[in-house]
């Protein structure tokens, strides 16, 4: 890669070219981010996860940029018009905006009105035209007119006034063409209000209410909110809307004409009259829509990025949500008509029992249902309920309180976005082929309960409702952004090799679905792994995907202690170390907090090792393979509260965040309708950032501002505690 390049991103991301060099050399060589972040810090200068896939992003940017500029190169230079300045303005360009602008010209192209004009042999009346050598623009434009009947040109068909038109017409396409013209108008355009009206059309649209507040809208684009820039995009889209950037037509081609003129030279006046006509139609016919849309699709790309970060946040603290862990479990997925499906599940997630129950309208099967349950508690010493917390999840709740159970059994509602996608999934299909949708439903929502992030992994993150506007922005960017996010989960978190699925072993550092496959194969064929140098066993697991991989992989209650820890087995020798060094075997250094507090990490310096690297060695033994995770606690919805009608402002009432946005955060209080904390009620002045306010899946207190019940809305307040 271009030093070029290193400078840039170095530029871009505030850090050091040579962290940016190094950070890349290790991407080259197959390192994975989760590895380079945590094992590679001195190599990087302590690059973050962050980081480190920031650099990644802009390294296959500007591997594809390259690729365009050799395309690029290769079609100027067959048309015979690569000039060496072009030639270096290319190979320098590191936006590829700008670099589209340098090609335009020479771009092929459909025939145009200027193309037309040039095979009348009209360019060099433009030329003429364009250096101010035209005194009398009619009189001269006879020239490229032979004398006829009425002016007519015998040979070309063309009159004076229309030889001045195709003049016009191609310089108007040079305008339209000007790097330096496209930047100016642009930098106009950023600055000014992008106005929507809506179209005939839309009253015959199907979804024309949810924009009617978008209706006559006008809003500066320096300052629009990215969610709002996308709804009135896809309303665009849908036919609603006509989006318009307000920038003064008049004075922007009257601004073109007076870079014509910038060379000091006076034209006379009926050129100067010419010249105001070409510019006026550049601007109307060429550049207006072309910079309204470049200029728009770089606020959308602005509008992406804010609403993909958002997207990541709310689906990282999704994945990390505290788990319960190995508890036995009866999950239950809520219905009204169809029933509830109970399921109960083993410490370990498996499926021991299955059947439905009917304690709900139209059957009311009430007592026969508490029997039933109270069945399954008992025979399956069941520790925990999940109660999924879509339709008849409130009301299933309530019904538990008529179960008889030990004050030990916890209740949980889980939130089962997604738990239908999984159950109608290959994935699950393959975990549960002799099983109907409903009990892999039912299964997702208890094995969510128990571990997170080891279900919600098998799940689309499309699908587990943590976004806005999902369909409307980049697709591409917003994969990329949540395969990082669940990569960086898994490998936070770390995974316990011999129990794993192959689903969540596959966004291990180094290991993908294929090695995956593979581990559970070869655990499944020998039994368990006792240590971390039997990985090396596994078939089309080599030294480059062990070294990836393996502080990842814990094994508990192996052979080698160090191996349920996150210390790399490339370290072990440096605790090895510290422990002669204390006169005590490495066993009895790991969670010794009096023996790890007299070690020294400045002796064990070396040129490999830095104290970045000590210092997570040092924290590794005093905590062990430690879970970022907090623990799952129970939580209750207000008693008195079933549906929308039952509230009334003023009200104070708990809740859960079930999504934060860019404008607020959607609270579950226990009915059907989500209410919404704006990010103006949030209980600072002015608008809060919902997502350093409030986490996903957190607790809350909130008082009900407002209830409109014919729109199903609901305005809350955050109640500090």
């Amino acid at each position: 890669m271009k030093k070029l390049y290193f400078e840039t991103i170095a530029q871009t991301l505030q850090v050091k070219i040579w962290q940016v060099e190094n950070c890349i050399d290790l991407l080259d060589d197959g390192s994975t981010v989760p590895f380079i972040s945590r094992y590679r810090k001195e190599k990087t200068g302590n690059l973050n996860d962050v980081e480190v896939s920031q650099i990644k992003h802009y390294k296959q940017l500007y591997e594809e940029m390259e690729a365009r500029k050799e395309s690029i190169l290769r079609t100027i230079e067959e048309q015979g018009a690569l000039t060496p300045e072009l030639q270096t303005a290319i190979e320098q360009c590191t936006e590829s905006r700008v670099l589209e602008d340098l090609y335009l010209p020479y771009r092929p192209k459909k025939r145009t009105r200027a193309t037309i004009a040039k095979e009348k042999g009209l360019e060099p009346l433009a030329q003429a035209m364009w250096e101010m050598k035209l005194f009398d623009p009619e009189r001269e434009a006879l020239r490229y007119v032979k004398s006829g009947a009425n002016g007519a040109n015998d040979t070309t068909g063309i009159s004076a006034e229309e030889a001045l038109a195709g003049a016009r017409d191609i310089l108007a396409e040079r305008l339209s063409e000007s790097v330096q013209v496209r930047e100016m108008l642009r930098n106009v355009f950023r600055k000014r209000r992008v106005t929507a009206k809506v179209t005939k059309s839309a009253a015959q649209h199907p979804d024309v209410d949810k924009y009617r507040s978008y209706f006559n809208f006008s809003e500066s684009l320096l300052h629009i909110a990215p969610h709002r820039l996308l709804a009135v995009l896809r309303a665009e889209e849908e036919g609603i809307l006509n989006l318009h950037i307000d920038a003064d037509s008049e004075k922007s081609a009257y601004q073109l004409y007076m870079d014509i003129c910038k060379n000091g030279k006076k034209p006379s006046r009926g050129l100067s009259e010419q010249l105001k006509m070409l510019c006026e139609d550049a601007y109307k016919r060429l550049l207006e829509p072309s910079i309204t849309r470049d200029v728009l699709k770089e606020a959308k790309e602005k509008a992406d990025i804010a609403s993909i970060e958002i997207f990541g946040d709310n689906l990282k603290q999704l994945l990390l949500a505290a788990p319960v862990g190995q508890k036995r479990l009866l999950a239950i997925d809520p219905g009204f008509r169809t029933g509830c499906k109970c399921v109960c599940l083993d410490a370990q997630g498996q499926l021991l029992h299955n059947e439905a129950i009917f304690p709900h309208p139209p059957q009311n099967e009430k007592i026969k249902s508490i029997q039933a349950l109270s069945t399954m508690i008992e025979k399956y010493k069941v520790e925990v309920i999940a109660v999924g917390s879509g339709t008849a999840g409130r009301e299933t709740m309530q019904f538990l309180k008529m179960v008889h159970m030990s004050p030990e059994v916890k209740v949980f509602s889980v939130n089962e976005d997604g738990a239908s996608v999984y159950s109608a999934s290959e994935v699950g299909r393959e975990e549960f082929p002799e099983q109907d949708v409903t009990v892999r439903g039912a299964v997702s929502i208890g094995r969510r309960l128990m571990d997170p992030l080891a279900e919600l992994v098998k799940i689309d993150p499309k699908s587990l409702g943590v976004g806005q506007y999902q369909h409307d922005v980049d697709q591409k960017l917003l994969k990329e952004k949540l395969d990082n996010t669940v990569e960086y989960c898994v490998n936070a978190v770390g995974v316990n090799v011999n129990t794993a699925s192959p689903y969540l072993l596959s966004y291990v550092s180094g290991v993908g679905p294929a090695l995956a496959k593979n581990i559970v194969a070869y655990r499944t064929a020998n039994g368990d792994l006792r240590n971390r140098e039997q990985l090396k066993n596994v078939a089309r697991l080599g030294e480059k995907a062990f070294q990836q991989c393996a502080g990842f992989l814990r094994i508990q209650a192996g052979d080698n202690p160090l191996d349920a820890s996150a210390v790399h087995p490339e370290s072990y020798g440096i605790v090895e170390k510290m422990a002669a060094r204390l006169g005590v075997p490495a066993s009895e250094l790991i969670g010794n907090e009096s023996l790890c507090s007299q070690i020294q990490l400045e002796d064990y310096v070396s040129k490999e090792v830095g104290l970045p690297t000590l210092n997570d060695i040092l924290k590794e033994l005093r905590k062990p393979g430690l879970d970022p995770r907090s623990e799952a606690t129970e939580f209750a919805f207000a008693d008195d509260i079933h549906d929308i009608d039952d509230l009334k402002t003023g009200m104070e009432l708990p809740g859960i965040v079930t999504n934060i946005t860019a404008f607020g955060a959607f609270v579950d209080i226990g009915i059907h309708e989500n209410g919404l904390i704006h990010a103006s009620q949030m209980g600072q002045k002015g608008m809060a950032n919902p997502s350093q306010i409030l986490k996903l899946h957190q607790k809350v207190k909130v008082l009900v501002l407002q209830v409109d019940l014919d729109r199903k809305r609901i305005g809350l307040r955050l109640v500090r505690e």
